[in-house]
Order: structure tokens, then C-alpha cells, then sequence
């Protein structure tokens, strides 16, 4: 008996001890932390840039204030990482439902050589319709890059040819331009989809 009892509180101590780390990593490293200061994306009202989206309307950051917006960097010849997240995606799109329609949803290239508008429309038609893809010069791919803080490189290949190294976070922004949160690579559906309603209750805050 007394066994037992050391027993069970031996798995007792062990559970509350993985408690305390699960919900220290949430609050430092995990969905629940807050972005270093130094790397959190300038709100949408301070950006400059000038993109064109698939469909090739003329595009800025003054199209996203007014609606909160979900928005990823990649490329349409990207492996795994990006069809992957746009995938992500759309299943949180059908999760929201009708909220859905409430956002702003862009596909932001950080490989413009490639990705033209027409390569961009064929892409983006594979996932969600909500879904828009912009691409633009170079230069104006690295200021929209540096308000987001979002990083990328070009990386030659064995066969002569070069792939892109890229952030691979979601940001979020609410209706007013302001940055949010971040949802990680392959964050579980469970914690991203409470990040984007965030994201949607805050345009609805601001609105009443």
C-alpha cells in the first residue's frame, strides 16, 4: 500500500512537473510567447511598397487596412514548406466558415523572377479561393519583406539551378493594420484557428 502511494505520487510530481514546462514553453517559445521586440513586423499603416496580385490589380499595403489580414511568404516552386502552409490554410479557411469572407488572404512571392502574375494565377487556384497571390519587382519584394520582418535568400542548387530559403510563419494582422501574432510551420490546427478568430474579434471590437 505504501507503495502504491509513493507510486502515485511520484506520477503526480511528474505530471505537474511536464504542466509547468508545457505551459512555460506556450508563454516563452510556444503560440502563446510574444515576438521578440526587434522582429515584430511594422503595423500595415507604416509600410510602403507596390505589388500586382494574380489577377493583376495594382496592390499595397492600404488594400489590407480595413479587414484583418493572414498573410504567408513563398514561392510556386517551393517543395514542401509552402504547399504545405497554403494547404494549412485553406483547412482553417473552411473552419471560419463565412468569417472567412471577412479577410484578407495573400500568398506573397519571394522568388518574382519565377513567380509573374499568370504563374501566380495558376498556383493560388490550387488552394483556397480566398487565397490571393502578389508578386512585383524585386525591390519592392524586399520592402514589403522588411515591414513584415520576414526573411528570405536565394540558394544555388547542385544542378545549377537555385531554390529560396524563406520565412515560413503565417502573420496576422487586425482590420486597423496592426500585427497580431504569428501561427509557426505546421502550428496544430487546434492553436491556429483561435489565433485568426483573435484577429477577427478585433476588427469587431474596433467596429462597435
Amino acid at each position: 500500500m505504501r507503495r502504491r502511494a509513493i507510486l502515485g505520487y511520484g506520477a503526480a510530481g511528474v505530471g505537474a512537473v511536464a504542466l509547468m514546462l508545457f505551459v512555460g514553453w506556450w508563454q516563452v517559445d510556444g503560440p502563446g510567447g510574444p515576438e521578440p521586440v526587434g522582429q515584430r513586423p511594422v503595423a500595415l499603416t507604416e509600410m510602403d511598397f507596390r505589388l500586382t496580385d494574380h489577377e493583376g490589380n495594382a496592390v499595397g499595403p492600404e488594400t489590407l487596412i480595413g479587414r484583418p489580414t493572414m498573410a504567408f511568404f513563398g514561392f510556386t516552386y517551393c517543395p514542401d514548406v509552402c504547399p504545405t502552409t497554403l494547404s494549412d490554410i485553406s483547412g482553417w479557411l473552411d473552419d471560419l466558415g463565412d468569417e472567412a469572407d471577412e479577410m484578407n488572404v495573400v500568398f506573397i512571392t519571394v522568388d518574382p523572377e519565377r513567380d509573374t502574375v499568370e504563374t501566380m494565377a495558376e498556383y493560388v487556384g490550387y488552394f483556397h479561393p480566398a487565397i490571393r497571390g502578389w508578386t512585383g519587382p524585386e525591390e519592392q519584394i524586399a520592402r514589403v519583406a522588411d515591414g513584415f520582418r520576414a526573411t528570405y535568400e536565394r540558394v544555388p542548387t547542385e544542378s545549377g539551378d537555385y531554390t529560396m530559403n524563406h520565412s515560413a510563419s503565417v502573420f496576422l494582422f487586425a482590420a486597423s493594420g496592426r500585427f497580431v501574432t504569428m501561427i509557426d510551420y505546421h502550428e496544430p490546427r487546434e492553436f491556429a484557428v483561435p489565433k485568426i478568430r483573435r484577429a477577427l474579434e478585433e476588427e469587431t471590437e474596433g467596429a462597435t
